[in-house]
C-alpha cells in the first residue's frame, strides 16, 4: 500500500469505531483503478472487498456533485445492492506534490438508524457543507485532472496497438461503467490514449449497449 494511504488506516479505524458496526470506511488507491479498494473497516454495509474497483458513484456523486468542494463531497445517498439506503461521504487524498492519489469513503447504513432520526438528527442531516464554495474553474480543473489520471492508470503501459478489439472494448466497458465518459473531454482523452478515433470509441460504446440489452433479454 502507498505509505501515504497507509497513514489513513488509523483514521479509518477511528471513524468506524466511533460510529459503530453500521459505519463502513473504505480506502481507495486511485493509482490502481481496476483494483482501487486497498482497505476496509466494517464491510457489511456494502459488502465490498479489498481488490475491487471504485463504483460509478465516485464520478456521479463525488466529482460531478454540486456539493463537491475542496476535495470532498458529503452526505450523498447511495442504493445498496440489497435495497438499503446508504449515506456516504468521500474525501480525496493528495500526495506531497498535491496530486490526487486516493480517497477515503465513509458509508453509513441508514436502514438501521431511521428509527432513531430524532436523536440522531445531526448525524442524518443532509445540510450543505459550511465550507465556502470552491471556484468553478478550480473545481473543473481538479475533476479533469483526476479523471485523466484514472484513464491513464486504467490503460497503463499496455501496448494498445497490439490489443484485440475485445480487449479494447473491455477497457471501454470498465470506464463506461464507472461513468468516466460523463466528464467532458474524457472520451477524447480515451481515444488519444488508445490510439483510436472518437468515432471508434462511440462505436465500441454502442456495441457495449447492444450487448447489455441482449444480455437483459436472455
Amino acid at each position: 500500500m502507498n505509505p501515504i494511504l497507509e497513514n489513513y488506516i488509523p483514521v479509518a479505524k477511528l471513524i468506524s469505531q466511533t460510529f459503530g458496526p453500521h459505519c463502513e470506511v473504505i480506502l481507495h488507491d486511485l493509482s490502481k483503478p481496476l483494483n482501487s479498494v486497498v482497505y476496509i473497516e466494517n464491510n457489511s454495509v456494502t459488502n465490498r472487498i479489498v481488490g475491487e474497483s471504485f463504483t460509478e458513484y465516485f464520478v456521479k456523486e463525488v466529482l460531478l456533485s454540486r456539493k463537491f468542494n475542496h476535495d470532498c463531497s458529503a452526505n450523498y445517498i447511495m442504493d445498496g445492492k440489497d435495497g438499503k439506503k446508504i449515506k456516504s461521504s468521500t474525501a480525496l487524498i493528495r500526495d506531497t506534490n498535491n496530486k490526487v492519489i486516493g480517497a477515503l469513503c465513509v458509508n453509513i447504513d441508514l436502514s438501521r438508524l431511521t428509527s432513531l432520526m430524532g436523536e440522531l438528527g445531526s448525524l442524518l442531516g443532509f445540510a450543505d457543507s459550511p465550507l465556502p464554495v470552491q471556484d468553478d474553474s478550480e473545481r473543473l480543473s481538479t475533476i479533469r485532472e483526476i479523471v485523466n489520471d484514472i484513464i491513464d492508470k486504467t490503460i497503463g503501459d499496455q501496448d494498445v496497438n497490439a490489443m484485440s478489439r475485445d480487449q479494447k472494448i473491455a477497457l471501454i466497458r470498465f470506464m463506461n461503467e464507472k461513468e468516466i465518459f460523463s466528464i467532458k473531454g474524457a472520451l477524447e482523452k480515451v481515444a488519444e490514449r488508445m490510439n483510436i478515433s472518437r468515432v471508434t470509441v462511440y462505436s465500441y460504446l454502442d456495441d457495449i449497449k447492444k450487448m447489455s440489452l441482449a444480455k437483459e433479454k436472455n
